[in-house]
């Protein structure tokens, strides 16, 4: 105490030289700052690299460098074709696009898949798609002999001759209804691409992936900002994208990453000037001066940019959570100064002399406030040795701030104060309604105490049943593309990012964890090196020579198109013939049936020009060619072996150690927290040693619970030991810290009454949680040690209330944040201050009265 009052004393004595020491301590800083302190926006960086999950992480990383730092372009469009060509186009642009691009890959286009995808097909599978190509024979061969609109239609004339004999055909409804769909469209005067590869090979179409890997900027806060630009810039250059048939959407790890920051600080600006403003307006009410206001603003500010010096001394590089210090030192802070600036003017009423009021603050307020502020830096403190690195961080820097706080509290706050000279008060400060309230709590004290039982048993419910959210999608911007797209993709197993993969030392041993991932219910599909070197290859290319042979004719005809182009007379001589074969056997259709809206559509195209009529020939027959040459190409595929797979599919699957990955699919049902964990565990079961993102995921709501549970623990016992220490009596430590525990109760009741997941962003709420919980309790239990029993009608409930307002108001910037980590902290936090707020005011002065009567012999 004697230090506290010797440096406030110095303060008022030399206040000019203590004003110029701080601004030029501060200068340094912030040129210091400037130059040594930056901020990393990987989350991955988030917990410490000697985690067992992060070790495998990051050898992951190592072994499949390609995944790691990549925008993954999503293409789509009206037909696979389409789409297809839209991402050959928009590949080779990425990889012409050297400043921006390390490379692209799109894999699923490569040359492989054409020539020997059928091989990777099961058995049953290859057997059931043959069946359906030799079947349509007579329609194939039609078309590989005539590729055009005459061909088609010939082909569609067959059919109906089919119907008239009495075949069924309704393995060509499919087919047929893509048809109609088409000729309806030329018809109405908007002529569309037919996908010849959805109606011969079968094939469903969906979107198309390709992976950059973008050139960064590690010296922006958006490193991959330039680089998404660029894409977005090719892409709508793009024909397909143009022409609106195509869209190309975006989204992978930096796009995300980018996206997340700014979402942080978007409306930063005008949401930090807003709560300024109402901090200022909350410091009115609770000073009635600016010469009060002014230099807690200026002290406020000067604790914030040597703390952010400490941190640029310290730690360097900040995390995305760590650099909330500075929201909690703002709500902290703050705490200190007008608790020494209200209780001055509660000491001036008294004594109005403004330097021996300044120093008598100090030695009535000094030492709460520097119990408070060590405690508060004790709860941050304790986060430190946890391997959460994001929060161990904030836990250096705001434990730190704590102490910086402190000392500019009695220090350059008083040479302020000198400077701006306040007034003396003519009235005493206290809280308006506070006498009341106090006599209220004084007649009911033990019922509220009652109530505050019950309570606390609901909070103790809450706890055990409040969910967390261990999805790191579920705290970002739901609005920004990135988060559109990958929304977009999650419903469908075989584009969930969360997968879990495995490594295994051959194909064999890939085969064997794949038949078991695949017995798993939590498993949609299995995919592995050994998926691309497929099993029983003799049987299958049997079957492949067998429909060759029965195709033959078929085949040849597409090797050898015709040259000479149709004209639009001849379209329409073999549009006539077909609807009247369709119309003769319109009575053995069903209504619904697909070739009377082809045969109501052809005679709507004959009354069209010819212009109109090639037109919708271009549309039919722009993709036939490519359809027919896919079809002759993978039925003359040939075996595969691990040595003859392209470099691009199997740098996916193989290790040049020889080791194979086998990667496993969650279903639907592991979108949610409890199905990812559920999925996780039953992977581990089968395979130890898996990793990916969804056990990643999982191990990470782990690490961060046990990280909090521990840091908790340690800091209610360092809270303990300095209470006690400073207390040295039992009981009143209890008072704190029961408080504290009940504040805590009673923000996990509110969270999980307003539905609330705790998640890794806003579980910092129980730092600040411990900090304002354990400030507010020191100053009403340090009142009652000095005999005070006038609770909340004191100037320490008046500066409390307002304390506690401007720290809402801080609060209040986050909750309305674009990124739903953020406002799901901000909102949290706001929670925990209404918690703490419900028990000091109320509970700790019933408490503290119960306590009184007993002692006075009336309880």
């Amino acid at each position: 105490m004697k230090v506290i009052i010797a440096i406030v004393a110095a303060a008022r004595s030399h206040a000019a030289l203590c004003i110029i020491g701080f601004l030029l301590l501060a200068g340094l800083g912030m040129r210091y700052t400037a130059s040594h302190l930056s901020i990393d926006t990987d989350t991955e960086h988030l917990f410490a690299s000697s985690l067992p999950w992060r070790q495998a992480e990051i050898q992951e990383d190592r072994n499949f460098p390609q995944f790691s730092d990549v925008t993954v372009a999503v293409v789509r469009a009206a037909s696979t074709e389409e789409a297809q060509e839209t991402a050959v186009a928009l590949n080779a642009a990425l990889n012409a696009d050297t400043a921006n691009f390390h490379g692209a890959t799109y894999e699923s286009g490569d040359a492989f898949y054409t020539s020997e995808g059928l091989l990777l097909l099961p058995p049953d599978g290859l057997a059931e798609k043959l069946g359906k190509i030799v079947a349509a024979q007579p329609f194939l061969g039609q078309l590989a002999a005539d590729p055009s609109a005459r061909g088609l239609f010939t082909g569609l004339g067959l059919i109906a001759q089919g119907v008239q004999a009495g075949t069924d055909i309704s393995a060509y409804n499919a087919a047929i209804t893509g048809v109609e769909h088409n000729l309806q469209a030329a018809a109405a005067g908007h002529p569309e691409p037919l996908s010849w590869q959805s109606l011969l090979l079968g094939n469903p179409g969906g979107a198309e992936f390709v992976i950059a890997h973008p050139a960064l900027n590690q010296g922006s806060l958006q490193p991959g900002g330039v680089a998404t630009a660029a894409l977005v810039r090719v892409a709508h250059g793009l024909p397909d994208v143009r022409a609106g048939r195509a869209t190309v959407d975006y989204t992978g790890q930096i796009p995300l990453s980018d996206e997340q920051f700014a979402s942080l600080t978007h409306g930063l600006v005008l949401g930090g000037i807003i709560s300024v403003l109402l901090i200022a307006l909350w410091l009115f009410l609770a000073l009635r001066s600016w010469r009060l206001i002014v230099p807690i603003l200026l002290t406020l500010l000067l604790g914030l940019v040597l703390t952010v010096s400490f941190a640029a001394v310290t730690v360097k590089v900040m995390n995305l959570i760590s650099v909330a210090f500075a929201i909690l030192f703002v709500g902290l802070a703050v705490d200190f100064a007008i608790q020494y600036c209200v209780r001055l003017r509660d000491v001036r009423h008294h004594l109005p002399e403004l330097g021996a009021a300044l120093v008598e603050t100090g030695r009535q307020a000094g030492g709460q406030i520097a119990l408070a502020a060590t405690a508060t830096a004790c709860g941050f403190l304790a986060f430190a040795p946890t391997p959460f690195i994001g929060v161990a961080e904030l836990g250096e820097i705001a434990g730190a701030g704590m102490f910086i706080a402190f000392l500019c509290t009695i220090s350059f706050l008083p040479a302020l104060l000198v400077v701006f000279r306040p007034r003396a008060e003519n009235i005493p400060v206290g809280l308006p309604g506070g006498d009341l309230a106090d006599g209220w709590l004084r007649r009911h004290r033990r019922a509220v105490l009652g109530g505050f039982g019950v309570l606390a048993l609901a909070g103790v419910f809450a706890v055990a049943h409040i969910n967390f959210d261990a999805n790191p999608l579920d705290t970002k911007d739901p609005n920004t593309e990135s988060m559109k797209t990958i929304r977009s993709l999650l419903a469908d197993p075989s584009t969930n990012p969360f997968y879990a993969d495995a490594l295994v030392p051959d194909l064999d041993s890939a085969r064997a964890l794949s038949a078991k991932l695949s017995a798993l219910p939590q498993v949609s599909e299995v995919l592995s090196g050994a998926t691309f070197v497929p099993e029983q290859q003799d049987v299958k290319l049997a079957m492949l020579a067998q429909a060759r042979e029965l195709l033959a004719p078929t085949l040849q005809a597409a090797a050898n198109p015709p040259a000479q182009a149709v004209s639009a007379a001849d379209i329409r001589a073999a549009m006539a013939k077909t609807q009247i074969a369709i119309l003769k056997v319109r009575a053995q259709l069903p209504k619904d049936s697909p070739l009377l809206g082809i045969a109501t559509a052809l005679a709507t195209l004959q009354g069209q020009s010819d212009a109109q009529v090639l037109a919708m020939n271009a549309g039919i027959t722009r993709f036939l060619p490519q359809a027919l040459g896919q079809l002759v190409t993978s039925l003359n595929a040939g075996p595969i072996t691990r040595e003859s797979l392209p470099q691009s599919v199997a740098q996916n699957w193989f290790l040049p150690s020889g080791q194979v990955r086998v990667e496993a699919l969650p279903t639907a049902e592991a979108q949610s927290t409890a199905g990812l964990r559920e999925f996780s565990q039953a992977v581990l079961k089968v395979a130890p040693n898996a990793g990916g993102p969804a056990i990643s995921t999982i191990a990470t709501a782990g690490t961060i619970l046990n990280a909090f549970r521990e840091a908790a623990i340690l800091a209610f016992v360092a809270i303990a030991v300095i209470l006690l220490a400073v207390f040295r009596t039992l009981r009143e430590s209890l008072l704190v810290l029961a408080t504290l525990a009940l504040s805590a109760l009673l923000t996990a009741l509110f969270a999980w009454g307003a539905g609330m997941s705790i998640n890794y962003a806003n579980i910092i709420a129980l730092p600040l949680l411990l900090g304002v919980g354990v400030s507010f309790n020191v100053y009403f239990v340090m009142n009652f040690r000095a005999g005070m029993r006038r609770f909340l009608g004191s100037a320490t409930a008046h500066a409390v209330l307002f304390s506690a307002l401007t720290t809402a108001t801080a609060f209040g910037t986050l909750a309305a944040s674009a990124d739903r980590g953020t406002a799901s902290m901000g909102k949290l936090l706001f929670l925990s201050l209404g918690a703490v707020l419900i028990a000091t005011f109320v509970f700790l002065p019933a408490l503290l009265y119960v306590i009184d009567a007993r002692n006075a012999g009336k309880a």
